[in-house]
């Protein structure tokens, strides 16, 4: 009970971080039985007045637990998007289909109808491979493409060749620049398989380590992140 408790009241928290960014709850309907439950800009609607910046969170928890600190280090300059993925927080679809392509085009139909037509994707664990594929499928969206991601089983479908270190297999090509952050006491993947992940993606892939960060390192050294985060936003628009 005191566990529950606990995360109740670190969630309302979280919230209350989100809210004072200037961002407020929203469901977007993409289509008949499929809501994805967004935070985003208030009154937003139509093309954002700042660059906007797409934040999809992975298995840790839904957006607003996974994003509140950078939201807030982000919102002044960037139109901050936040969804929850499909069957995560307020999202959910009565479809069977359960593919990253899936979550892709939800996310890709709900930014559209919401007006955005253009942004810089940031994607954390599962999330990361949603955003790869969003990425692959909608490039001419995507601004660049920041990502993170965990382990085995949801990087499979894009990261097998490295998985198995089978050095013929190629990652799909991505025309956008990216930039991977690593923490450097992640302990699912080392920063050496983060070096070798940024040569098989190619030039246009840049990586940062964070010093004494971990698995969650947006959450654990937020200051440090939200920095190069901005940096990176920086360089793209």
């Amino acid at each position: 009970q005191k566990m529950v408790n606990l995360a109740v009241a670190l969630r309302s928290s979280m919230c209350i971080i989100v809210k004072s960014a200037g961002l407020v709850p929203h469901t977007v309907e993409t289509e008949p039985g499929t809501k994805v439950n967004f935070w985003l800009p208030k009154n937003s609607g139509g093309k954002p007045e700042k660059p906007a910046v797409l934040l999809i969170h992975g298995f840790a928890g839904d957006g607003v637990m996974t994003w509140a600190f950078q939201a807030r280090s982000l919102s002044k300059r960037y139109s901050v998007y936040i969804p929850d993925l499909l069957f995560f927080g307020g999202s959910y679809t009565d479809k069977p289909d359960r593919s990253p392509e899936f979550q892709a085009e939800c996310m890709v139909k709900a930014m559209s109808i919401l007006g955005v037509d253009k942004f810089v994707l940031v994607g954390f664990s599962c999330g990361g491979v949603v955003a790869s594929k969003i990425a692959e499928l909608y490039g001419n969206m995507v601004k660049a493409l920041m990502t993170m991601f965990t382990n085995r089983k949801e990087m499979a479908e894009l990261l097998e060749a490295l998985i198995i270190n089978n050095d013929t297999t190629t990652l799909p090509s991505f025309p956008q620049r990216i930039d991977l952050l690593w923490g450097e006491n992640d302990l699912f993947f080392s920063v050496e398989f983060a070096k070798d992940l940024q040569r098989k993606l190619g030039e246009m892939t840049s990586m940062e380590s964070i010093k004494n960060g971990g698995h969650l390192v947006q959450l654990d050294r937020p200051f440090v992140y939200n920095k190069l985060l901005n940096k990176f936003l920086a360089s793209v628009h």
